[in-house]
């Protein structure tokens, strides 16, 4: 989902080399080009020279005890465990997480106390710490908002949601370069070379041919940008029916936060840049607001979902949990992984300590102590979302002889 989008430059995709993040839905990363200034069109470009991409350190995971787990004895582990389930679904073919899967499907309706057994008899816990020996991050959240739209576009409803380009060319790195394991290099053909992919300023200039490739129409285009980072959602259409949209692709250029971009312009003060605070501003700014979304140049394209009673489906391919999903970065902590957060609730101190399962990724959610935490769906959840900005501690669970990966994902 999400969130939901580190990402190749789009600034020069083959001598050169994208978080809810959000999001927070499934999408595999690209890599920034540290060389793109230098070659911005990719003029005359090699056939098989390695993108100048240095992958991240894998996290240090650091052996931890079980009464070393803030809040390990409070959570209400009953309530994750369907979450943990679904990513059985997803894992139980990997022999290290056939065991306990294989525990897991005998047990009917457990209580807390007995999935605390259960979970510290067949897993280890391993405290995530930065680069830098840190083991505090940022936290975030995420949620799958209500938009209003129609099948057919009108003065009401002028803002379309795209599927994937016919033109868009999607390459996976690792078959070429292992090291570069969850990295894609997004672009298209103009000749035999691969350029960059448009960008959002140019594709909603129209100089994309995505004629025929509009999936709806919505009303309200910062509500359409935030669907984006969100990564899924719903639409309600015109005629009474309700739409459900996931995550495609994206065209390839990194996630850039457009709230930072309001700070630094002296727009926003760093408390007022929530996702409320952008909206807000977005209403009193009209004739700004297409300059402050096109800073952002990521755009995603969609797809049409089943419009089941479940969560979205994340990166992992089964549905997310609304409070027990979060969006990881997988080259840190193994995708399906249950991971058990230490933060505080949007906008106060007040703990917020509990398991979760890493379910989805997001093109803003890079780092090993990092997390994007989803709130389920609409206004409620929309309003945690959209405040959260925490620090918090994680500690992520491998089954027992499991090999710490070289790097996670």
């Amino acid at each position: 989902m999400k969130k939901t989008l580190v990402t190749l430059s789009a600034l020069a995709l083959s001598a050169c080399a994208t978080p809810r993040l959000p999001g927070k839905a499934p999408q595999p990363s690209t890599a920034a080009c540290a060389a793109a200034p230098a070659c911005p069109v990719c003029p005359a470009c090699p056939g098989v020279v390695p993108p100048t991409v240095t992958p991240p350190a894998a996290p240090v995971l650091q052996p931890a005890t079980w009464e070393s787990i803030s809040g390990w004895r409070d959570d209400e582990l009953s309530q994750a465990w369907e979450a943990f389930r679904q990513s059985c679904a997803a894992l139980q073919k990997n022999p290290a997480w056939q065991e306990p899967c294989k525990a897991a499907a005998s047990l009917a309706k457990p209580g807390d106390e007995t999935l605390r057994g259960f979970f510290e008899q067949y897993f280890t816990p391993y405290q995530v710490t930065n680069p830098d020996g840190g083991s505090d991050g940022l936290i975030t959240g995420y949620y799958e908002p209500l938009l209003a739209g129609s099948r057919t576009p009108s003065k009401r409803y002028p803002h379309p949601l795209y599927a994937t380009p016919d033109d868009l060319i999607s390459v996976d790195l690792a078959g070429v370069y292992p090291e570069l394991k969850n990295l894609r290099l997004r672009g298209r053909l103009q000749g035999n070379k691969l350029v960059p992919y448009y960008s959002r300023a140019e594709i909603d200039a129209g100089t994309a041919s995505l004629k025929g490739r509009e999936l709806v129409w919505v009303d309200d285009a910062v509500e359409l940008f935030f669907l984006q980072i969100q990564g899924s959602g719903r639409v309600k259409l015109d005629n009474g029916d309700t739409l459900r949209v996931g995550y495609a692709d994206q065209n390839g250029y990194p996630y850039k936060s457009i709230g930072k971009a309001l700070v630094e312009r002296g727009e926003l003060t760093l408390d007022k840049a929530s996702m409320q605070g952008i909206k807000e501003w977005g209403k009193q700014n009209p004739d700004k607001l297409a300059d402050l979304l096109n800073f952002n140049a990521s755009y995603v394209f969609f797809r049409e979902m089943p419009n089941t009673g479940n969560g979205p489906l994340g990166a992992l391919g089964v549905p997310l949990s609304a409070a027990r999903s979060i969006a990881i970065d997988p080259r840190s902590i193994p995708l399906g992984a249950p991971v058990f957060l230490a933060t505080t609730w949007p906008g106060s101190g007040k703990l917020l300590q509990r398991l979760m399962l890493a379910q989805d990724t997001g093109g803003a959610i890079r780092g090993a102590v990092r997390a994007d935490f989803f709130w389920g769906f609409g206004k409620d959840a929309g309003k945690h979302a959209g405040s959260m900005k925490q620090s918090g501690k994680m500690w992520v669970l491998l089954p027992k002889g499991m090999p710490l990966p070289d790097k996670a994902g």
